[in-house]
């Protein structure tokens, strides 16, 4: 072995210390970058390669086929910044059953001669292409269980045609549920009903605004009041990214602060090492080192413990990844995803370069130290640094051990601010974690609507316009359960509410209509913006419904699939996740005539503040038995598989962050220590004790620890209010004040002492060895 790797493995083996330091804060950064660049790609790379390859649609838009013709549409194509379209093709909005199996769902159905071309080529799985009449191909993400030779039976239509399937196809735009021969829509499509769709790529569309003005062209070419939906690709390429999409900026947050701490204790180390290693480095340079060499033994004493850190980190991240990936089963085709071999060399490359970066930066001092110099100087610090502070401090009225600790850090001012940005990273990752965790408990909280002492939890839903079989099922008489709720002894306020699922003119799929009777505003509904419905006709919805359907507050939707077309003003945006927020909340009474059989209906209770909640359940549930509903107490289960995955993530990073500051802390009180052996041996011999040794040894960490806790609160509330907001638009949901707004002051000044309690737990195991020193060896120490 050459004489420079001897050296540097004498280094990495002396300093252990230092060793596990940088070796634990480059895994911390490794792992949260890899995780957050794979989800980075996971999120949005299966889309943008399925939507290149089938040329995706910019803008899908429906219009009313009773307003404009097939050819006024075919000339839009000709608008300014359309560099290609699709379309005219015939539309219906339908609610099939499948081969009479029950109560279908709501579908959009096109009519289109071939999967295309130019715009939205429609992606065969399975099968083929239908070939005429009673023939439809489904799609992936139809309502319907996608198989071949399923027979759909449309009831209601006029002969009761019935669709074979014989191919399952994916349209990446999601531009419609079935489709089949243009020959086939006259018979799927009820007189005055029906509309066309057109289907849009403009020459510019990576943004919303570009969508927009694209879309304006598109209408100005055309009758006014003509588009009654539409759907931008930007919308569905956020909801094809939802399942990973929340972790980004989350993972972007603790990486940066993994990235910054590790520098910032990899420049300390090598730093504290010239430092205290001056004497052998002039040793080294007598027997031969040259300057460039001396800088490449300390770089590479950095570099053995970051490269086995950043190996760790890499298998951490790809560990932590598991559970995150497999949020998404299937994103366009995708069923297995794993972390890109790419994401793992760049960030090996980038941590490794910083760490190397910052080493020689820090090590460049070792170099340029004079041989003569460097030998005629020990390593015992400078006596008159801090004297002031000593002066001051002694005529505290305080011990004298605990004045000698408070005036030690001003002797030794850089390695006290190294110590203090350790904790203060510390205190912010644990103030943003539990601001975090309220956040989310707030966010799954609206998501469950939970504010019900006790539920009466419906039947499983009709999602159609028939109703149930009779023959089949026995329904609950939702007038009966009101009854009994309401005659119950400690009801205070209670509401009933009926889910059944429409469409939305422009968009494929289906939303959910939850139809309340009574007053829910107080059912753990979080409202955005506007107000809670008070009348018929009204409507909230959650962020992602107006997004998609390009629809503001004060804004009227109409809802199809129904007996008839229902259209709802929207007064409202609430905080819902459920469903991709594609809900749609209302009076039950919008809905009388469209649906006057609402019998899937849940019943939500507040009990009077002096009831026993097990003994109501108790009583209700004999009145209701007879009438085949169970109730149960609490409200709704919160549920939430990605909360879950996001607080022990979020657990895990912050333990490893404040593992690091207080390592940090370890390794500066220590070389502290050391340097100060002869200082405490005569302490000791003019009869200082072992436990004031402690005190003196944990107390020069306390104005630290107060100092960065007290500013790292304020940064990490500060952190918290950026990074949750992102969070929420990643998933296209605004976040109100309450989700955001968590803190308390008690809680601030906790968490502010949290600071204080890093930093005295760094500093226990050098206050434990300093008061274990004998005098007499104390005393020997130069």
């Amino acid at each position: 072995m050459s004489a420079l790797g001897t050296v540097v493995r004498s280094g990495v083996g002396r300093r252990r210390l230092q060793t596990l330091v940088i070796g634990l804060a480059t895994m911390m950064a490794v792992a949260a970058s890899v995780l957050g660049g794979s989800l980075l790609v996971v999120s949005g790379a299966p889309f943008d390669d399925a939507f290149a390859e089938q040329r995706g649609a910019h803008l899908s838009v429906q219009f009313d086929a009773r307003k404009v013709s097939a050819g006024q549409l075919s000339k839009s194509r000709d608008a300014e910044g359309v560099s290609s379209a699709a379309g005219p093709f015939r539309t219906a909005t339908l609610t099939p059953r499948a081969d009479g199996a029950g109560p279908g769902w709501p579908m959009t159905v096109v009519g289109r001669g071939d999967p295309g071309r130019d715009v939205d080529e429609v992606a065969l799985l399975d099968g083929r292409w239908p070939t005429r009449s009673g023939e439809t191909v489904l799609s992936a993400d139809s309502p319907l269980m996608p198989t071949i030779g399923l027979k759909i039976v449309f009831p209601d239509l006029s002969g009761g045609p019935t669709l074979t399937v014989v191919g399952v196809a994916r349209s990446v735009t999601r531009t419609a549920d079935a489709w089949v021969v243009p020959s086939q829509m006259p018979a799927l499509t009820a007189p005055g009903s029906g509309g066309y769709q057109m289907l849009y790529r403009f020459t510019d569309a990576d943004s919303a605004a570009r969508i927009t003005a694209g879309g304006r062209a598109v209408k100005r070419s055309l009758p006014p009041g003509t588009a009654v939906g539409e759907q931008s690709w930007l919308t569905v390429r956020k909801t094809a990214g939802r399942d990973t999409a929340p972790y980004v900026p989350f993972l972007i947050a603790f990486g940066a602060l993994g990235l910054v701490m590790s520098v910032l204790i990899v420049g300390n180390v090598v730093a504290s090492a010239v430092g205290t290693a001056t004497r052998r480095i002039g040793i080294l340079k007598a027997v031969g080192f040259t300057p460039a060499q001396v800088v490449r033994a300390y770089v590479g004493q950095v570099l053995i413990p970051a490269a086995v850190g950043t190996a760790l980190g890499v298998l951490a991240g790809h560990l932590l990844a598991v559970p995150v990936l497999a949020e998404t089963e299937e994103v366009y085709g995708t069923s297995s995803l794993a972390v890109a071999p790419w994401v793992d060399l760049a960030v090996t490359a980038g941590v490794l370069g910083l760490v190397a970066g910052t080493a020689w930066a820090s090590a460049w001092r070792a170099g340029r130290l004079r041989t003569v110099d460097a030998l005629a100087v020990g390593r015992t610090a400078s006596a008159g640094r801090g004297r002031w502070a000593a002066r001051l401090a002694g005529r505290l009225p305080l011990p004298r051990p605990v004045a000698l600790g408070l005036a030690r850090p001003f002797a030794r001012p850089a390695r006290t601010l190294a110590m203090g940005t350790a904790v203060l990273f510390g205190a912010i990752a644990v103030t943003f974690t539990v601001g975090m965790s309220a956040s989310l408990g707030q966010v799954m909280k609206a998501r469950a609507h939970d504010a019900a002492d006790v539920v009466v939890p419906a039947p499983l839903p009709d999602f159609g316009p028939q109703g149930r079989d009779p023959d089949q099922q026995t329904e609950a008489d939702p007038a009966a359960v009101a009854a009994a709720v309401e005659a119950a002894a400690g009801t205070g306020a209670y509401y009933s509410a009926a889910t059944v699922r429409a469409t939305v003119s422009g968009l494929t799929g289906t939303v959910d209509v939850i139809a309340f009777t009574g007053d829910a505003s107080w059912g753990g509904y979080t409202m955005v913006s506007g107000r809670w419905i008070d009348r018929p006709g009204e409507a909230v919805v959650p962020t992602p419904f107006l997004a998609a359907t390009g629809t503001r507050v004060g804004e009227a939707v109409t809802l199809h699939g129904l007996a008839e077309p229902v259209t709802v003003r929207v007064v409202g945006e609430v905080l819902d996740p459920r469903n991709d927020g594609m809900q749609v909340f209302t009076d039950a009474s919008t809905l009388t005539a469209a649906r006057p059989d609402l019998t899937e209906t849940s019943h939500h209770i507040a009990v009077t503040s002096d009831t026993d909640v097990p003994g109501y359940v108790d009583a209700l549930n004999e009145d209701l038995a007879p009438l085949g509903v169970t109730a149960r107490a609490g409200g709704l289960d919160a549920g939430g598989d990605m909360v879950v995955t996001l607080n022990a993530l979020s657990v895990i990073l912050t333990l490893m962050l404040v593992a690091v500051a207080a390592l940090g802390v370890l390794n500066g009180v220590l070389l502290d220590t050391r340097e100060r052996v002869r200082e405490i041996g005569v302490h000791k011999a003019l009869g200082m004790t072992p436990r004031q040794t402690v005190a003196m040894v944990l107390t020069s960490v306390v104005v630290t620890g107060l100092v960065a806790g007290a500013l790292g609160v304020p940064l990490g509330v500060a952190l918290h209010g950026r990074v949750l907001p992102a969070m929420g638009d990643s998933v296209g949901l605004r976040l109100p004040d309450s989700v955001i707004a968590v803190y308390h002051g008690a809680e601030l000044l906790a968490l502010a002492l949290g600071g204080l309690l890093i930093a005295t737990l760094g500093a226990l195991l050098p206050a434990g060895w300093a008061a274990r020193t004998r005098t007499a060896t104390a005393l020997r120490t130069e």
